[in-house]
């Protein structure tokens, strides 16, 4: 089974919101997922980024694959150490 760390949305119309969230591949986007790692809110200034880093830590050691998007609000919350390029 493969697992992505991916975003889910949720909020009304031209509101967005988002979960963090690891779900199977296969899954949809607002699907079913397996944990919940946080949240993630891009119309607050700065953007308002609430992540569980333990847990995160966790699912990228057992082998889950975050997204871009996904890779990169990781990095901004420090769970993930950013790339030098």
């Amino acid at each position: 089974m493969a697992v992505k760390i991916r975003l889910t949305r949720m909020g009304d119309k031209k509101s967005p919101f988002y979960r963090v969230v690891v779900a199977d591949a296969r899954s949809p986007r607002d699907g079913k997922y397996i944990d919940l790692l946080g949240t993630y809110n891009p119309l607050t200034n700065p953007a308002e980024i609430k992540i569980d880093n333990e847990k995160a830590a966790k699912w990228l050691k057992n082998g889950a694959t975050p997204t871009e998007t996904a890779k990169s609000i990781l990095v901004k919350s420090g769970a993930i150490k950013p790339e030098n390029k």
